[in-house]
């Protein structure tokens, strides 16, 4: 099945795993992406950069498809290292077909 979200974001389903804490780890991002869809890492789930580069390795060994890692701010009373979340997901980022909408979604 062929949609702009296939085609968006390189999927063969117009699927996309939500960003689910304490569920979203490697093993389900690349359930979902093998799948067909978009799985995603919960980038909340893993408390630092270092442990979310560490599961973005560990989903990259699993699939060679297309996944996504949610950042989710909240207000919080301790919150969590999101400028170390934020630098690891710019760093471990790859290509992807968003160059396509760049017109219409900010860089990010």
């Amino acid at each position: 099945m062929e949609t702009a979200m296939t085609r968006l974001f390189g999927i063969q389903r117009p699927v996309m795993q939500g960003g689910m804490h304490w569920v979203g780890f490697a093993e389900m991002a690349a359930a979902v992406s093998n799948a067909g869809g978009l799985g995603i890492i919960t980038g909340l789930t893993q408390r630092s950069g270092e442990n979310l580069a560490k599961e973005i390795a560990r989903c990259r060994d699993m699939t060679d498809k297309p996944f996504g890692v949610n950042l989710t701010f909240l207000p919080s009373v301790t919150p969590p290292d999101y400028p170390g979340l934020e630098n690891t997901r710019r760093s471990s980022r790859r290509p992807s077909n968003l160059s396509s909408i760049s017109p219409v979604l900010p860089q990010v």
